[in-house]
């Protein structure tokens, strides 16, 4: 149970905020189960009915829609409790409960944000429908652990509904992620002290890291003009770790209808579609944090931060941090400190780093629950108006034929004379928030005349062709991110295409040409033509620069050229991030711009080398490399060379490659094993009765001993994709079995 608990954070974009200052309460003690629940848990799953399809995948009936979410969870549970469970340890900042002392900055970080009292109370003033929703979820979960008694929590015990809102929109990686675990550490271990200089010891850059392996995620849609059935059709594709969300499809009476991709131990789907609309989240949006410097002053033992003229107090609060250790539990308390903007992170150039987020867990759940139950474009739009989707964007389509794009939702109004890119000077008034955007002032397309849309975590203004939103209209913080390969990818396989079908949109999403390399190899090229005649270098390296002139810049299983220049290209991107990070570009633009031919040389040099020592031969072909293997049910995955696995031919979204395939923790084995990337995909038609289809990494569940552990395996590694049952009629015929809860 410990290992599979061992996971990055993975924490929501919208997780509640204490009010700065505000006490922080001891770790929650779960309540003890009354006599009366067994029976009235039971009652309640009476009311649900679960129909599993030949694939495994739950398909969820109830009265109402918290019947229908009490089943919801239920099945999630049953597929694979400790990722259900591990997302709220992490979420309300527990896990050094779990995994010791190693992890108390984590929960510190979660911490200075969540406040389990905060949340109680946002539960007491939510709308009665929503109660509602929270009270099944977590009667869902309960009556799980009540009906198997083998499965031994690692924490919790018993759910309490509150505990919905400190997870509440679904994002892989949210924006407490933002905040540097170790700089926040070094800030706070020993107790934080006036700033000196220079600033304390940082493990990352300012902001997010544009570059993090594989990156993000791709949504399409076309529109009725361009596709053979006069349809609309949306692509589904989030690149997320692996096994991150099941794929789900839950009904009720009440109009709730959807389909698609659950974050675990969630209960709205988060990526999917229902019969008359479908939604695509992509990461990266507009400026969502801003830091603020705050110069600090001490006085008998306070801290004071300047504002305007004054001086104000930093308000104090002390943090209690519970870990596990070999003799039981022990504690450690952390003070921590809060200026208005937020709580103090960091230190930075002799100051302190404070930081503001989205402070909305009540209305992001209302967001997120609420857009799935969307019958057109308007009442989706009217969920947009809340405006607490704030790590994403949305690609939109519905079977009036809309095609729509929202870059971002939750963004802040802001003076756009100072740089948001970096912190801004907390003493000044003038850098506060001014409210939020309204969503019609903020980047979005609706019914584009070129008849597509796409967003690869690019900035819009590709979004479209030449009907894409325009920079000069928009302020910078609109959009933070720029241009990235898969974005000039997409362009290329949607512009000037007409007759689309769910097959071919799916062959356009699984194109596999890698433009990275179409700047970069012409430099090598160069170099290697400069080269004397004389120097070694011209015979030792001409069977690879032959390969490489030959090769047509896409992957395939049989590639050798595609082996040498992923390794070539890896080579040089770990060999310069450190510089690109420092000039604050993308390492491929660096990369492209800023060293020599010399240097391009010695990385095609160290590539073929290590092509060879690890697999006796640089003229190695991909599929040999790269490959899909799952051993276990741990969330870390261990992986081995000498265990089966399977041939995968796609590529890291670094290279371009829209079906992302990359691995993300250190590799201790000679092949490639994906980790995270093309994980839950489906692709929609919007036709008087909604057609899918859709794959998933491995497979539904996971317990190994389950058939659904790897079913999907070998299609999803050939990109074949399965028919969606979204119909009750269809999901009978293909029925593996019917059943309530517990039984």
């Amino acid at each position: 149970m410990m290992t599979r608990a061992r996971v990055a954070l993975i924490c929501a974009a919208s997780v509640c905020v204490a009010a700065a200052g505000e006490a922080v309460s001891a770790p929650v003690v779960a309540k003890t189960a009354s006599v009366a629940e067994p029976v009235r848990l039971k009652a309640a799953a009476q009311r649900v009915t679960i129909l599993r399809d030949k694939w495994g995948i739950p398909h969820v009936y109830g009265k109402t829609d918290a019947d229908a979410v009490f089943g919801m969870v239920y099945a999630q549970a049953e597929d694979d409790f400790p990722r259900v469970e591990l997302n709220f340890i992490n979420a309300m900042g527990r896990l050094a409960e779990v995994e010791g002392e190693a992890e108390l900055y984590k929960d510190l970080r979660m911490k200075l944000f969540i406040n389990p009292d905060e949340l109680k109370r946002q539960y007491a003033a939510a709308p009665v429908w929503l109660q509602k929703l929270m009270n099944a979820w977590a009667d869902g979960l309960n009556y799980y652990l009540q009906t198997h008694a083998d499965v031994k929590p690692a924490l919790f015990t018993h759910f309490e509904p509150w505990m919905a809102l400190s997870f509440s929109e679904g994002s892989i990686g949210g924006d407490i992620e933002t905040i540097d675990i170790k700089q926040l550490q070094a800030l706070y271990a020993d107790g934080a002290k006036v700033p000196l200089m220079p600033p304390v010891l940082m493990s990352s850059s300012d902001g997010i890291d544009l570059d993090k392996e594989p990156g993000g995620s791709n949504g399409f849609a076309i529109a009725p003009a361009l596709t053979r059935n006069k349809h609309a059709l949306l692509m589904i594709n989030p690149h997320t770790s692996f096994y991150f969300r099941p794929e789900v499809a839950v009904h009720s009476e009440e109009g709730l209808n959807a389909y698609g991709a659950v974050t675990w131990g969630q209960f709205f789907v988060y990526q999917g579609f229902n019969d008359r609309v479908g939604w695509m989240h992509t990461s990266g949006g507009g400026d969502v944090i801003d830091e603020y410097l705050e110069t600090i002053t001490e006085k008998d033992g306070q801290f004071f931060y300047q504002y305007g003229n004054e001086q104000r107090p930093l308000k104090a609060v002390d943090i209690a941090l519970p870990y596990k250790t070999k003799d039981g539990m022990a504690s450690k308390t952390v003070r921590v400190y809060y200026s208005h903007h937020g709580p103090i992170v960091r230190a930075k150039d002799g100051k302190w780093v404070a930081v503001r987020l989205m402070n909305e867990p009540l209305k992001a759940l209302t967001q997120s629950f609420s857009r799935t139950k969307a019958r057109n474009y308007k009442a989706f739009y009217k969920s947009m108006e809340l405006r607490t989707n704030s790590s994403n964007n949305t690609v939109y389509a519905d079977a009036d034929g809309n095609i729509a794009y929202f870059h971002g939702n939750f963004i802040p109004r802001r003076d756009p004379q100072f740089d948001w890119k970096h912190p801004v000077d907390g003493s000044n008034p003038a850098t506060e928030w001014q409210g939020l955007h309204e969503v019609k002032e903020t980047t979005t397309l609706f019914n584009p005349k070129n008849g597509w849309i796409q967003n690869t975590n690019n900035w819009p203004y590709t979004a479209a062709g030449a009907y894409s939103p325009k920079v000069k209209d928009y302020p910078a913080y609109m959009s933070m991110n720029p241009e990235n390969p898969r974005g000039i990818h997409a362009v290329r396989v949607l512009e000037n295409k007409k007759g689309f079908t769910i097959d071919s949109l799916i062959a356009a999403a699984y194109d596999t040409q890698l433009p990275a390399f179409e700047p970069l190899l012409p430099q090598l090229f160069a170099a290697y033509d400069e080269l004397p005649a004389d120097d070694a270098r011209k015979a030792a390296l001409a069977p690879q620069i032959k390969a490489l002139r030959g090769w047509d810049m896409r992957y395939s299983l049989e590639s050798t050229a595609t082996s040498l220049a992923v390794f070539w290209a890896q080579d040089l991107w770990t060999t310069y991030q450190p510089a690109a990070k420092a000039k604050e570009v993308q390492v491929l633009d660096y990369i492209q711009a800023a060293i020599t031919p010399q240097q391009r040389l010695e990385a095609l040099e160290r590539a073929t080398a290590k092509l060879t020592k690890d697999f006796g031969n640089w003229q190695t072909p991909w599929g040999e490399i790269n490959r899909f293997q799952r051993l276990t049910g741990d969330i870390l995955q261990p992986f081995d060379d000498s265990k089966p696995s399977l041939p995968v031919p796609f590529a890291s979204a670094n290279w371009g490659s829209l079906a992302a395939y990359g691995t993300t923790s250190k590799q201790k084995t000679r092949r490639i094993y994906g980790e995270r990337g093309n994980s839950f995909v489906a692709a929609v038609e919007f036709g008087p009765r909604v057609k899918a289809r859709s794959i998933l990494a491995g497979g539904q569940s996971g317990d190994p001993a389950s058939p659904h552990f790897n079913d999907q395996a070998a299609m999803y590694a050939r990109g074949e994709f399965k028919d969606v049952l979204f119909y009750k009629a269809d999901v009978e015929k293909n029925l593996e079995r019917r059943y309530h809860p517990g039984e």
